[in-house]
């Protein structure tokens, strides 16, 4: 069973019992946060799409830590003018376990 659930924006494909790395969500660490904009579940071939989400549809996740991704360096450069800059950046993630779909 698998369900498409929109957070913060994106959508993400969730199992139960498995892990997505999210933007930073405001719960603290430990705490149980439920998704109510659920786009599409599938129970073992049984498809339902909502229009744009599914009405009682929920997901419940346990946020499990705040982190920062990777560092991304974004570099810029006009030839020939002497123009360079060089500038990172790290996203701030949450890792959520997916604990149930309830459709």
């Amino acid at each position: 069973m698998y369900a498409i659930v929109e957070i913060a924006g994106k959508q993400f494909k969730v199992e139960k019992d498995k892990y997505i790395y999210t933007h930073r969500l405001s719960g603290d660490e430990g705490s149980s946060i439920t998704f109510d904009k659920v786009m599409l579940v599938d129970n073992s071939g049984k498809i339902s799409v909502g229009l744009p989400s599914i009405k009682g549809a929920t997901v419940t996740g346990k946020v499990l830590e705040h982190l920062k991704d990777d560092k991304v360096i974004v570099f810029k450069k006009k030839r020939r003018k002497g123009y360079k800059k060089r500038n990172g950046h790290r996203q701030f993630l949450s890792k959520v376990l997916i604990e149930s779909i309830n459709a």
